[in-house]
């Protein structure tokens, strides 16, 4: 769908709306003039009267219109939300960008606070991100959802880009005995399999209404399967006839499977004593059993030419070879031209939260506020055997096509005799996150003319995130051992070897001539073998360049006042916070003789500390007049802040002795810091229906970029790489001093995220109604470089339909091409993406509903590639899913 369609779309539904204002009574009984509505319509109004109640600009979702969409976790609801967008790597958003600003420029809280985050992947467990991983939220657990699109002097910093508050339901505000729960089925195309899924709510409270508990629970599997084709490198091969074009270096055929097994729970218990005391004691545990198995055959054009391999019949286009076959050296030990890797991960993640809060009306006028909270999340790869083999040879590559094509030649990749067993490691990691906070706040009414409160507040967090990487040393895995399933003898890869790849294997994706037939690893041949070592070999050492530990400790404290006459209300603040940072880590790549230097296999580090300490003012106002009774216009400024992600502020090194490249990170980089200003206006002709425009600019003060820096470090080498090596001082005739580039996290220039919004939420007629939103995100850096995460376009497209007994929704969702990062030294860029949900809910009894739901019935593809499309990184298929079951509610 093409952007002026959208706009032509929401013309007609606008233009809709007059003729809506005839049928509305048919929708709605009326009461005393008051329209009462149920359903989907119900969660409209409740949504839309959190906005025009608001003081400031902000959107939300409820409950029930939670449940009546087709959204596994808090990030796909989220996606509904204008400005907010998901990516579906595989099959399920986990983390969200708001208005064109990367995803750890979002801040996620869950009931005003901090949640502790950690991922199941190995790759993000490594990086350590700040942004949430919404995996761990089911959304039957959430009670409303709340974007803050503007900052506010009693709202947490960190959210540049929004700030996401989750609220869990509390049993006071449910009927005296509430009871209700779903069970389903669902159905994953692409793994072709069946897995349950169930959850449960039960609340209570007395019948004088001064207390109530609530338990939540939630069981969620699903097998997954995702099919690609990925050029995971490109380079610039020395000695060939292609001059500076760049060569694709890894060019694979992938296939990715994985085990999801999600369960938790939510406790609330509330208490309220007298009409001046009210206590909630509030509890969190969510866990993803995440193990998965990921299988590559690839096309190693980097290892075959730099082992004195050759490139002919060459076709070059935009400084790429987007043609041509490589071939291994005819020794068959200095280059492979296929190397298979395949690496089965027991992963999984834990998060906890538990909070107490308490509110004291101390005198008619004045209220006090104290919440004390601990959270928790651990994300780990407790084993990783990882299988590594390869072939010498010739292959024959097509880039031209939608998606590469490759063809072997001297080896067949059918026969595991045909592959030479050259690899193997057996890693554990583990990364945990954690905070403590400590909060107070006390508000007091006044009647003062326009001043109508003062509120002032304080806060404490301690805040530990820390990553522990156990790794074997490279070899242990060739000695003769007597090792299970290996015939009392060093192991060869027919050892591993198991079935031939699906015949449906990228059954959606491939063209005539896409490399799809190859020998599979058995996982539980890989598992046995590697398990079945002896102790001496699976021992693990640190690798000291990823084991660090962070403490962040801030204080901070706020003062607002709230504003209001006829027709008006507002509010202006600033908020004060100081950060105190320390971090540990190891520099490796340093001498023997340092002092204080420790000896490791993988090379003498050096264990570094670092400390730096600074403070942020973060003033804020927000006015909201109402220009008639159905009209609203909102003015919104202020400076906001986000911390920068964990790996940039270490004060570590990672070297590739190979490549004399490297990557670091620098204890000194300072936050991103934005001024930001927004406009809303906001019409309301009915309850449960809006049309709003919002306009907004954020003046990034400094992002966080890589740059390269030509740093020096001893390696102990027998042929040192060309001239960027001198022999090093001492009696070691093998090392020497070089020159490495090293990307280090640095604060680059500013910039600029400006754009808009268009939403329409509206019944139209007998039943059928529409929600409709747009976003335009323009952000640029003054320095040229990309905005990780924008999306110029984005919109989401809802039309519903409800009565008595039938409920159905079908939502699509768009975003346009966008940057992603710069992933293994390349651009990550992503082609526009575009999905259709459906969701459909019968009535059998007045409590009981039989449901059905789909996701991505388009059977959208990720595709992505490096800075232009002629040089493709990867096209994958996460299939469909669908799901049918019943719900129910007492």
């Amino acid at each position: 769908m093409t952007t002026g369609r959208f706009f032509r779309n929401s013309a007609s539904i606008l233009a809709l709306i007059a003729f809506g204002q005839a049928a509305h009574a048919q929708d709605a009984a009326t009461v005393d003039n008051d329209i009462i509505v149920t359903g989907i319509r119900a969660s409209q109004a409740a949504a839309i009267e959190t906005k025009r109640n608001s003081d400031v600009i902000v959107d939300a979702i409820s409950a029930e219109d939670i449940g009546k969409f087709p959204d596994r976790n808090v990030a796909e609801s989220l996606q509904r939300v204008p400005g907010v967008v998901i990516n579906r790597e595989y099959g399920e958003g986990e983390r969200v960008n708001v208005r064109g600003t990367d995803k750890n420029l979002t801040r996620t809280l869950l009931n005003g606070h901090g949640i502790a985050t950690a991922d199941w992947f190995i790759l993000d467990q490594q990086a350590a991100t700040r942004s949430f991983n919404f995996l761990m939220l089911p959304s039957e657990i959430v009670g409303k959802l709340e974007v803050y699109k503007s900052p506010m002097a009693d709202l947490d910093e960190g959210g540049v880009g929004a700030t996401i508050n989750v609220e869990t339901r509390r049993p006071l505000d449910l009927d005296a005995f509430s009871i209700s729960g779903s069970a389903q089925m669902v159905y994953s195309e692409r793994a072709d399999k069946f897995d349950p899924q169930f959850s449960g709510m039960f609340s209570w409270k007395n019948d004088d209404e001064s207390f109530g508990v609530l338990v939540g629970g939630v069981y969620q599997k699903r097998r997954l399967r995702r099919d690609g084709v990925e050029v995971l490198s490109y380079i610039t091969p020395v000695g060939q006839p292609t001059g500076d074009a760049l060569v694709p270096g890894l060019i694979g055929s992938a296939l990715f499977t994985q085990d999801r097994e999600r369960y938790g729970g939510n406790l609330a218990v509330q208490f309220r004593p007298s009409d001046t005391l009210e206590i909630n004691v509030t509890g969190l545990y969510s866990r993803l059993n995440a193990n998965n198995f990921n299988q590559n055959f690839m096309a190693w054009g980097d290892n075959a030419l730099g082992g004195g391999g050759t490139l002919t019949d060459a076709t070059v286009v935009d400084g790429t070879v987007v043609k041509g076959t490589i071939t291994s050296a005819d020794n068959g030990t200095t280059g492979r031209a296929a190397v298979f890797d395949a690496i089965s991960r027991k992963a999984y993640t834990d998060t906890w939260s538990a909070d107490f809060d308490a509110v004291w009306h101390a005198s008619d006028r004045g209220t006090a506020h104290f919440q004390i909270g601990y959270t928790k999340a651990i994300g780990a790869t407790k084993d990783q055997p990882f299988y590594e083999g390869g072939a010498p040879g010739s292959f024959t590559f097509d880039l031209t096509g939608r998606t590469p094509q490759v063809s072997f030649t001297g080896f067949d990749p059918t026969d595991p005799n045909d592959m030479i067993f050259d690899f193997a490691s057996f890693h554990s990691i583990r990364n945990k996150d954690q905070e403590f906070y400590a909060y107070a706040d006390y508000e007091h009414e006044l009647d003062m003319g326009v001043l109508n409160a003062i509120k002032v507040g304080a806060k404490f967090t301690n805040h530990d995130r820390d990553a522990t990487f156990m790794a074997t040393t490279y070899g242990g895995f060739y000695m003769p051992l007597a090792a299970e399933g290996c015939n009392g003898g060093p192991c060869t890869s027919a050892d591993f070897a198991g079935e031939l790849t699906p015949g449906n294997f990228l059954k959606n994706i491939k063209l005539p001539g896409t490399f799809s037939r190859y020998w599979q690893v058995d996982q539980k041949k890989l598992d046995s073998i590697y398990f079945s070592q002896p102790e001496s070999v699976r021992q693990r050492i640190p690798l000291p360049s990823d084991n660090y530990s962070i403490n962040e400790k801030t204080y901070g404290g706020f003062a607002m006042a709230k504003l209001g006459g006829e027709g008006w209300k507002g509010n202006f603040g600033v908020r004060v916070i100081r950060t105190d940072q320390t971090t540990d880590a190891n520099l490796i790549g340093v001498l023997p003789e340092t002092p204080g230097a420790i000896d490791n296999p993988f090379g003498t580090y050096l264990p570094v500390s670092a400390k730096r300490s600074y403070t942020d003012i973060l003033p804020s106002a927000n006015l909201s007049i109402d220009l008639n009774d159905k009209m609203v216009v909102r003015f919104a400024a202020g400076r906001t802040m986000a911390r920068p992600d964990y790996t940039n502020i270490l004060p570590r090194v990672t070297l590739n002795p190979g490549a004399l490249s490297g990557e670091g990170g620098d204890p000194d980089v300072k936050p991103f810091r934005a001024n930001q200003y927004d406009i809303s206006f906001e019409w309301y002709p009915e309850r449960d229906t809006i049309v709003a425009a919002a306009l907004f600019y954020k003046d990034i003060q400094s992002y966080i970029v890589n740059e390269t820096h030509f740093e020096v470090y001893p390696v102990e080498t027998a042929t040192p790489n060309g001239d960027r090596c001198v022999p090093a001082p001492g009696t070691n005739p093998n090392l020497y001093n070089c020159e490495f580039a090293i990307n280090r996290a640095s604060n680059g220039g500013g910039g600029t995220n400006k754009g808009f919004e268009l939403q329409v939420s509206r019944p139209i007629w007998h039943g059928f109604g529409a929600i409709v939103n747009y976003t335009y995100s323009d952000a640029k850096a003054d320095d040229g470089q990309a905005i990780p995460g924008n999306s110029k376009h984005t919109y989401n497209l809802t039309g519903y339909y409800e009565d008595d007994v039938l409920s159905a929704r079908l939502s699509y969702t768009y975003r346009s091409k966008f940057f992603v990062n710069i992933d293994r030294g390349v651009p990550l860029n992503q082609k526009s993406t575009a999905s259709l949900d459906a969701s459909v809910s019968v009535n059998v009894t007045e409590n009981i509903a039989i449901t059905a739901d789909a996701i991505n019935l388009t059977n959208q593809k990720i595709e992505q590639y490096s800075g232009t499309t002629v040089r493709p990184r990867g096209i994958y298929d996460n299939g469909r899913q669908f799901y049918f079951g019943a719900r129910f509610k007492y």
